[in-house]
């Protein structure tokens, strides 16, 4: 079987591996998005998929886009069998989707949350089940035809990067699936009536108010790693965890100092914190942060 695969982040080099892996399974060629800055030195990083297909010897292009007619004639000088698509961060144009069945695997329930980022408004929205579906492309976003699907309980995976390991699991061994059985497969329209949209994530939002605490701590699952949570004040949070969502407090109001972490009050219920990163600084524990600010109990972290 001859597949061309286009993917970018962690998500699809787990698909991807699982194609190399596959003795039935050739990848000729694969398609990733240009080498990025990363990080505060703006190093020259290759995506996580690239490195994967030099290190397996595999033909890497990066296009600036895919209208380019010398990419449609480069794939279709290949002849595939099938297109497989995975958070590649570009919409397929029809003379790429003319060429072969495009396959893409999308880390959501569909037709829920068509876009850029599912798994963070499934964990924002604490949805009782996250999941991956395999999704016949069309010109649309998202809207395909439904091939397939696997899911996991978000309460197993109830933070970003948890859940993105597990959802790229199974949708690698979904994508395996659907590639070997396509030929008994029937297709499912979206109902998109029901369907839902999500935008990609910015770092504005990771601005949070110390209100809810349960809301506090969905917005530090779902946005874990990046861009992560802050306060106004430029306070990040970088660990926390929720101890109740019932109690009125004062915004912000230093609960209790132990061990643990720094507890701390919201108008509504209370989330421990354990780790921060005071704007320009380093990273600490919370404990060290207040003593090195000489606050105690009963004083405010904003």
């Amino acid at each position: 079987m001859n597949v061309v695969f286009m993917g970018t982040p962690d998500y699809a080099k787990e698909i991807l591996k699982s194609l190399i892996e596959d003795k039935e399974i050739k990848i000729s060629l694969v398609l990733t998005q240009p080498d990025r800055p990363v990080g505060r030195k703006k190093i020259l990083t290759a995506p996580p998929v690239k490195e994967l297909s030099i290190d397996n010897s595999i033909e890497v292009i990066q296009p600036i886009s895919l209208r380019d007619k010398e990419i449609e004639e480069k794939i279709k000088s290949l002849k595939p069998d099938f297109i497989v698509v995975a958070a590649y961060g570009q919409l397929l144009p029809k003379n790429i989707l003319d060429i072969a069945p495009c396959i893409n695997l999308h880390a959501s329930i569909l037709p829920q949350y068509r876009g850029a980022s599912p798994i963070q408004q499934g964990l924002i929205n604490a949805d009782e089940y996250l999941g991956v579906t395999a999704m016949l492309m069309d010109e649309g976003l998202d809207s395909g035809d439904i091939l397939g699907f696997r899911y996991i309980k978000r309460i197993e995976a109830n933070r970003l990067d948890i859940a993105m390991d597990k959802l790229s699991k199974e949708a690698a061994k979904l994508t395996i699936s659907i590639l070997k059985n396509y030929d008994k497969l029937n297709p499912i329209p979206q109902n998109n009536l029901v369907s839902s949209k999500c935008p990609k994530i910015k770092k504005e939002d990771g601005l949070i108010k110390l209100n809810s605490a349960d809301e506090v701590y969905r917005k530090y699952c779902a946005f874990y790693g990046w861009p992560g949570v802050y306060l106004e004040n430029g306070l990040k949070l970088l660990d926390i965890d929720l101890i109740e969502t019932n109690s009125k407090n004062k915004e912000g109001e230093i609960l209790e100092i132990s061990k643990n972490g720094v507890k701390v009050g919201c108008k509504r219920g209370s989330i421990v914190i354990k780790e921060l990163q005071p704007k320009s600084k380093s990273k600490m524990l919370a404990k060290a942060y207040l003593a090195g600010q000489r606050r105690s109990v009963g004083d405010n972290i904003l």
